[in-house]
């Protein structure tokens, strides 16, 4: 029979129950009992959802308040020097992903420790929590292991669930040495942490689990032979050692390749492949599998929001079923689905308005459901879900045939772009001189990433007037007060070039989504991001363009409230599409491309506007870098061009400035080059300045200013802390073309550390000049 799966369900509750009790606990709202009250209720009816929608294998452990790779490193005692005087607990593990600092009192000594670092898991928005491994890293299960717990409590309920480990391979090799441990070769921890993942396994079998999905992602990278050879022997070991279990190797987001040579004498007893991204490895990976091993097809979308093509899964599924017989086949979205909203359920608006486009999606307990009529079909023949099967064709047809997906304009505009669209009228070195005799700043020059804090008072305002509580006049007359209000703060900051603060922005993609065609937008659709932080990716359902102009007015007004210069802020065409859920009826290139366009217009306007500092950020077009290499050229080019197309439309006196956060630059070095951005910031306050060598080795020309300061974490830095980032920044980048900035955006911090925080660095900044 073949077994409707799942790999992990979102852990953000239908109306974002984890964020709100994550960040009451993190306010002193409520103690640890109340959030571990809060997280068995939501577990609970995500069992039950998920045993509802048809489900023979639900996954447990795939909860977390933060992030499930930091609860693994927790589980596995896998905690840096710096944090492990702090108490075992919430706290602790928070303090971890987020930093933590508080002042001295009579009965504890000040506390300021950093932050771990933080990075993007793999090509999607999730950001993960960088595991820290030290040279002489010990290692040891904890006594209340939240894998066993987890899967003892849905055991209780009367559900038998599919414990979710992250594999030992992938766990060592996503991690990185601590400042301590230069040179660690993180491999060479494998035998030291082997024995606990035996542990491990010891106690789920004799917690009555049978089959344990193992996630080792890094399975679509490109991989040594030398680590597939570690792979061999890990799970070699490992399925001995576990006799009465059944490993299930889980990898998603591209092909496995050639990586599955191991498989086939491993001992594990199946492999899950992403069949969304790459369809093409079935007949491979079949051909590549032992005579009893089990292939889980991911055939639903696990990243995207649209309604899966059933017919077509099912022919995949068939072929499957055909080579190995049912008993061999497990049908199970592409990944966990985490990366999609929760449910359909209270998309009441969308379904209201617009019940066309309502009816081409699927969330993450319709794509369950998908999961089940999928191995139904299969289990039971089509005529056992004749309805569901039609109904789906419908749906798919309806949305191919649509006349709102598709605008000639558009197609005509694109046909028409010329090369020299794609370039800057003069080289870097020419542009920085007339920039610099045009608009003189000090050096060392200070500025933000976009955003000021988005305050309680700035999220009422916009309720209410979406509400139509208030009317449009009072909502950007309340706009204009705090537009003036961040300006009059960051001149007593004294910061060099000043930002409007985005105060009518309710996010980086999102607000731009609402001023351009082709977008539309749920009300419940959200998806993690980090930590607490959920996002809500718009919906890209057609060809986009711009019909008016989108943020000229407020930045021509904060313009007009200081004398110093002020940064139009855009976001740019990658990162909008990285971000949105993006339709899938047409290339990616071809959306990138739209929305350049778009964004082109609205550069050219801020320029004739008198905007000469304009800011269009790309903090994902490393993200959205393929995972096997040889791919990579062929992204690289039209997201390049993309940015290109959107920027270039201006004078050699305006200054473009990206930005770009938790990136891996080293694969895209010469795509940012080519990018021939005038200043780009990066983040950098985490990565131990290893960042900055691949800018030292290749040779980057431009300006450039790498964060002095996290501002994902609430801690407020100090002077000396980011003055010796500041002087390390300068062993690798001349004086002339080093900028002063945060790491990131500041809408998420509050405006007391955000003041403190930008005072030192402006002190930095004073300080530096004063060391010419």
């Amino acid at each position: 029979m073949v077994h409707a799966t799942n790999l992990g369900f979102p852990r953000i509750g239908a109306q974002r129950e984890t964020k709100k009790i994550v960040e009451a606990f993190w306010a002193g709202k409520v103690n640890e009992q109340a959030l571990d009250e809060a997280a068995v209720k939501l577990r609970a009816e995500n069992w039950k959802l998920q045993q509802g929608q048809g489900l023979s294998q639900i996954p447990s452990g795939d909860f977390s308040f933060y992030d499930h790779v930091l609860d693994h490193s927790v589980m596995f005692n896998v905690i840096p020097q710096r944090f492990r005087h702090l108490a075992a607990g919430h706290e602790r593990n928070f303090a971890i992903g987020r930093g933590i600092q508080k002042p001295a009192t009579e009965t504890q000594e000040k506390v300021d420790i950093e932050a771990q670092e933080m990075k993007k898991w793999f090509d999607t928005n999730y950001h993960y929590i960088v595991p820290e491994f030290e040279a002489n890293q010990t290692f040891h299960l904890v006594a209340q292991a939240k894998t066993v717990q987890e899967f003892n409590e849905a055991k209780a309920l009367g559900i038998h669930t599919r414990p979710v480990v992250l594999g030992p391979l992938s766990f060592l090799l996503l991690g990185k040495a601590a400042k301590n441990s230069a040179g660690l070769e993180l491999i060479s921890l494998l035998p030291k942490v082997l024995p606990i993942y035996e542990e491990l396994f010891a106690k789920l079998a004799e917690a009555g689990a049978d089959w344990i999905q193992v996630d080792e992602p890094i399975l679509a990278l490109d991989l040594a032979p030398s680590v597939i050879a570690h792979f061999q022997e890990t799970y070699t070991r490992l399925t001995a050692a576990a006799p009465s279990l059944k490993f299930l190797i889980a990898t998603y987001f591209g092909r496995i390749g050639d990586n599955v040579s191991f498989i086939k004498d491993s001992g594990v007893a199946g492999l899950h492949i992403d069949l969304v991204r790459a369809p093409e490895q079935i007949e491979h990976v079949i051909a590549n599998l032992s005579q009893t091993q089990v292939l889980s097809l991911g055939l639903v979308d696990g990243r995207n929001i649209w309604k899966t093509n059933l017919a077509d899964a099912l022919k995949l599924a068939q072929t499957a079923v055909a080579a190995l017989g049912s008993e061999r086949v497990f049908i199970a979205p592409s990944c966990s689905l985490l990366h999609t909203p929760v449910t359909l359920r209270f998309e009441n608006r969308l379904k209201t308005k617009n019940p066309e486009l309502y009816d081409w999606l699927a969330y993450s307990e319709e794509k369950c459901k998908e999961v089940h009529t999928l191995a139904h079909a299969l289990n039971h023949g089509v005529e056992s879900v004749k309805a569901e099967l039609e109904a789906n064709a419908a749906s798919i047809e309806a949305r191919r045939t649509s006349s709102h997906t598709t605008n000639s304009a558009v197609r005509e505009r694109l046909a028409a772009i010329a090369p020299d669209q794609l370039r800057r009228r003069s080289e870097f070195s020419q542009r920085q001189a007339q920039q610099h005799a045009a608009h003189p700043l000090p050096e060392f020059p200070t500025t933000t990433i976009g955003s000021f804090p988005q305050t309680k008072e700035i999220r009422l305002a916009r309720a209410k007037f979406t509400k139509g509580e208030i009317d449009e006049a009072a909502y950007h007359d309340f706009i204009k007060k705090e537009i003036a209000y961040c300006v009059q703060e960051q001149e007593k900051l004294n910061i060099d070039v000043l930002v409007h603060g985005e105060a009518e922005r309710n996010d980086m993609v999102a607000y731009f989504g609402e001023r351009l065609e082709g977008y539309i937008f749920s009300e419940n659709g959200w998806i993690a991001s980090y930590g607490s932080r959920c996002v809500r990716p718009p919906i890209i359902f057609g060809d986009v363009y711009r019909e008016k102009k989108m943020t000229v007015a407020e930045t021509v007004y904060a313009q007009s409230l200081t004398s110093k210069p002020m940064k139009g802020m855009l976001t740019g065409p990658v990162t909008c599409l990285q971000w949105s859920f993006v339709r899938d009826d047409i290339p990616r290139s071809v959306v990138c491309t739209q929305l350049a366009l778009a964004i082109r217009d609205e550069v050219v306007d801020l320029e004739e506007a008198g905007i000469v500092h304009i800011q269009v950020d790309e903090p994902a077009i490393r993200e959205g870098l393929p995972l096997r290499s040889v791919d990579f050229n062929f992204y690289l080019q039209w997201a390049v061009d993309a940015f290109l197309l959107s920027t270039t439309g201006v004078k050699d006196t305006t200054v473009i400035h990206t930005h770009m956060c938790y990136s891996d630059f080293q694969d895209i070095f010469q795509a940012i080059r080519r990018m021939d951005a005038d200043v780009l910031t990066i983040e950098n306050s985490k990565s131990d300045m290893r960042i900055l060598g691949a800018f030292s080795t290749h040779g980057y020309a431009a300006e450039i200013g790498p964060g002095v300061f996290d501002i994902h974490s609430p801690r407020v830095p100090s002077v000396q802390e980011m003055k010796e980032r500041a002087d390390a920044m300068l062993h690798y980048i001349p004086r002339r073309n080093l900028w002063i900035n945060p790491d990131c955006g500041l809408k998420t911090r509050g405006w007391k550390e955000v003041r403190e925080s930008l005072t030192n660095m402006v002190a930095v900044a004073e300080a530096l000049r004063a060391s010419a």
